[in-house]
C-alpha cells in the first residue's frame, strides 16, 4: 500500500500486530514515516458538519492517522485535487510540504493524529489558497 515517491502525497501501511487481546500499531520515526518527528497534535472534538480550514506548509511534512473514527483529508497540489478517506490506524497519509490540504467528514468521536517534521512556526503557514498556487507555481519553474 506505501508509495515510495515521498515528495508526493501517499498512504503509508504501518506495523500492525494483531492479538485477540487487541491489536497494536506502532509508529516510527524515520522508519515508518519519511522524516524525523519534531512535532505530535491530535484533532478531536469536531462537530458535525465541520471541518478543519485548509492550508499548506512551505517546509513542514505531515503524516495523519484516524485513531479512531475516519475523516476524510482533502489536498491539492495546485492543480489537481485528491481526497482520502482515512478509517484505519493502521494506514496513514503522508502530506509533503507545498500541498494544500483540509480535513472534513469528520464521523464521531473521531481521533486524527497529526505528527510533524517542524515545531510549530507561523511563519511556515499558507493559508490564502491563491497565494499558495502562486508559490507552487513558481516554486515548479
Amino acid at each position: 500500500m506505501a508509495n515510495d515517491t515521498t515528495h508526493e502525497v501517499h498512504l503509508i501501511e504501518l506495523p500492525k500486530i494483531n492479538d485477540p487481546r487487541g491489536n497494536l500499531t506502532f509508529i516510527e520515526s524515520g522508519s515508518h514515516v519519511p522524516f524525523e518527528v519534531k512535532r505530535n497534535y491530535w484533532i478531536y472534538d469536531v462537530p458535525s458538519g465541520m471541518w478543519r480550514d485548509g492550508h499548506a506548509f512551505k517546509v513542514q511534512e505531515e503524516f495523519i492517522v484516524a485513531l479512531s473514527g475516519s475523516f476524510d483529508v482533502v489536498v491539492n497540489d495546485g492543480q489537481r485535487e485528491q481526497t482520502f478517506h482515512l478509517a484505519r490506524p493502521q494506514i496513514g497519509l503522508y502530506v509533503p510540504p507545498m500541498t494544500w490540504r483540509h480535513i472534513d467528514n469528520f464521523s464521531t468521536n473521531s481521533v486524527a493524529l497529526v505528527l510533524s517534521s517542524t515545531t510549530y512556526d507561523p511563519n511556515d503557514y499558507i493559508e490564502d489558497f491563491e497565494l499558495f498556487k502562486t508559490l507552487k507555481h513558481g516554486n515548479e519553474r
